[in-house]
């Protein structure tokens, strides 16, 4: 069971939220919705591939998107869902290419890169463990500077499972060994963090807001933020203490 090792407090009439990072050593930090903004990906799966999926079948984009969508609720989940390949082949188009055509719509959350540094400077371990497919993954390092600040790069389609299925914990843990108890993980997904709690990460912390262009969520079952700024004050209260 996860020990939730935040609190939040009133500093100079600014709640913060606050956490022991002593007693981390590995932070697991999801991609999509977590250090990247979901509005790309949102609006490619619901807007751009139903465009194109109706102009390549002559339909219009509602009669697309009502064949494309339910499809696509159907495998959510599933390792499927996440892949690249699986819907070039189920709709005949070339998934990959496609998304380059709005790839500039990928951006970074708020503060991240000084989140991620911040990490490094602590001598934190830092690996992406994303459900995206290798070849979004791929793409979505050429439009960021993400690379530069991970450890390692875990793509569950190597696994052959979603990081929702147990048996990814035990293979990121066969191929990064890590101490359950002392690592975080920051995931978007309530299905995720679940997952996660079950296998014994021993702190969560949950996005609320994974879309820029919506509304933050209201999330109870786990501590959460809106974006990395939040994180900052503890961090380099941490980094203080560390070098003092």
């Amino acid at each position: 069971m996860a020990r939730h090792r935040f609190r939040y407090c009133y500093c100079h009439g600014v709640l913060l939220l606050m956490f022991d990072w002593t007693t981390i050593d590995d932070v697991l930090l999801d991609m999509d919705g977590t250090l990247l903004d979901l509005h790309f990906d949102t609006h490619f799966w619901t807007e751009h591939l139903p465009r194109r999926y109706a102009e390549r079948h002559q339909l219009t984009l509602a009669e697309a998107k009502g064949l494309l969508l339910p499809k696509m609720a159907q495998l959510q989940g599933s390792i499927d869902w996440y892949s690249i390949d699986f819907w070039s082949r189920e709709l005949d188009l070339d998934v990959a290419l496609l998304k380059e055509e709005v790839a500039h719509l990928i951006a970074l959350q708020p503060q991240v890169i000084p989140f991620l540094q911040r990490l490094r400077q602590l001598g934190k371990r830092v690996l992406l463990v994303t459900n995206a497919h290798q070849r979004s993954i791929e793409l979505k390092m050429r439009r960021t500077p993400l690379g530069e600040h991970l450890d390692a790069v875990v793509c569950a389609h190597d696994f052959g499972v979603p990081k929702e299925q147990p048996p990814f914990w035990h293979r990121l843990h066969a191929r990064h060994p890590f101490n359950p108890d002392r690592a975080l993980l920051i995931d978007d997904t309530l299905p995720v963090l679940y997952a996660a709690q079950d296998y014994g990460i021993g702190a969560l912390l949950a996005i609320r807001r994974p879309n820029s262009q919506l509304p933050a969520h209201e999330v109870t079952a786990f501590p959460a933020i809106e974006q990395f700024g939040e994180l900052l004050p503890t961090l380099e209260r941490h980094r203080r203490s560390s070098f003092s």
